[in-house]
């Protein structure tokens, strides 16, 4: 199974997500590209290119928001996916009110940086160009 995340590289709050997952993703399940890369333009539809979010890519699918933060956990496991089913207890609709709250303020909140994440040399077989 091929799992993208999508991420605005230029998001300080993106990329500690990246950070995150990278860290926890023992099984190396998930591949990384920023959603200004040549691979974003060839995975995604247009409409999923703008987005103030963190979309996940997975079987020829597209998810976005609080959904596919949810999906991400879930598959870290361990105590990732407990804190992924007691969020799943809200509906998505309030997930995503918060979600797209933080998402509209996240440059003010945590920084934006002047270009896209360069990974290190070893990060870089997980990430897309």
């Amino acid at each position: 199974m091929q799992r993208i995340i999508f991420f605005d590289g230029v998001c300080s709050l993106c990329n500690g997500f990246v950070d995150f997952v990278l860290k926890r993703d023992i099984h190396h399940q998930f591949s990384f590209a920023s959603l200004q890369s040549a691979t974003a333009q060839k995975y995604l539809q247009p409409q999923d290119l703008g987005l103030s979010s963190v979309v996940l890519f997975e079987d020829g699918k597209t998810t976005q928001k609080s959904k596919a933060a949810l999906r991400v956990l879930f598959a870290l496991g361990g105590g990732w996916t407990v804190l992924a089913m007691a969020l799943s207890i809200f509906p998505e609709f309030f997930r995503d009110c918060g979600y797209d709250f933080i998402a509209r303020h996240r440059y003010r909140l945590f920084g934006k940086l002047d270009s896209c994440r360069l990974p290190t040399a070893d990060e870089r077989k997980y990430f897309l160009e």
